[in-house]
């Protein structure tokens, strides 16, 4: 029942800001979002180090301004090119801090997995409000959110009551080809949905839910971000088996931490982002 309420809740939350929210609101809220996963993922690091003998040395106080930084140059009044320099200012102080104060060994591999904490977390999540300022932005999020939501529904059920063939038993044993492949033609499915939806807005005079691409690049589209989503899930679970934890935390009631709900979407959000840059490049119209 928590797993259920939880959902509800957020689905809720997600729909009221894409499409009764201001861009300031969706970069507030997935900055927020960004911060506590990335809050796991230094707990997650630190666990993994520990396995091994090691003690991570990346302070909380670079991670919160790293991820922070990653929104405030997205904004409007700064320039695309401002986000590579301040990454690059961001790597540089956690070298510099790391190369003062930790074991020489350690300088390394502790400012390697900061960065790498940033660009797996931070920069994805900031293509959300990059995304819903498009034209036809909502829809595009929408879109993006219901291909993810619901290949995991199918995955889990179909997966559950008739799979039989492991997918990645060395990451995630209970993951299956069975689920993998549902999972995939879910996401078509509600693709196909929201592709209906829309079209009986729009002939009613409604753009909220305004999609113009043909239905075969809509179908193909759900495929590929459902594949990216499945990939992102299984990373993460890459991640979590080499620190020896089943959850990234405790924050979701029912549904373990924020970075196990939010795994799928670092993937097939830039995914989306690249996907879109292609249409545009090759002439395949927009969304």
């Amino acid at each position: 029942m928590k797993r259920i309420l939880t959902a509800v809740v957020l689905i809720l939350a997600v729909f009221a800001l894409l499409f009764f929210g201001q861009l300031w609101m969706i970069t507030l809220a997935a900055a927020l979002v960004a911060e506590l996963a990335a809050y796991e993922y230094l707990k997650l690091a630190a666990v993994g180090a520990e396995t091994h003998g090691a003690h991570l040395r990346i302070p909380l106080w670079w991670m919160a301004l790293g991820t922070a930084l990653a929104f405030v140059v997205t904004l409007p009044n700064f320039p695309v090119e401002a986000q590579l320099p301040v990454l690059s200012a961001l790597t540089l102080i956690l070298f510099a801090w790391n190369g003062f104060r930790a074991p020489l060994i350690q300088v390394l591999p502790d400012t390697a997995q900061g960065l790498f904490g940033l660009l797996w977390i931070a920069y994805p999540l900031t293509l959300i409000p990059m995304l819903w300022k498009q034209e036809d932005g909502p829809a595009l999020v929408l879109f993006l959110m219901v291909c993810v939501w619901s290949g995991d529904i199918a995955a889990l059920y179909i997966g559950r009551a008739f799979g039989r063939h492991k997918l990645a038993p060395r990451i995630s044993p209970g993951k299956t080809w069975e689920g993998s492949i549902a999972s995939i033609l879910g996401s078509m499915l509600a693709a196909g949905l929201v592709l209906w939806v829309s079209d009986t807005l729009t002939a009613r005079g409604n753009m909220i839910l305004h999609i113009t691409e043909p239905v075969w690049q809509t179908l193909v589209l759900a495929a590929i971000l459902n594949i990216a989503a499945q990939l992102g899930d299984l990373l993460e679970s890459a991640v979590k088996r080499g620190a020896g934890v089943k959850d990234s935390g405790t924050m979701l009631p029912g549904h373990g931490g924020i970075l196990d709900r939010i795994d799928a979407l670092l993937v097939a959000s830039p995914v989306l982002w690249f996907a879109l840059l292609l249409k545009d490049y090759f002439g395949f119209g927009r969304f």
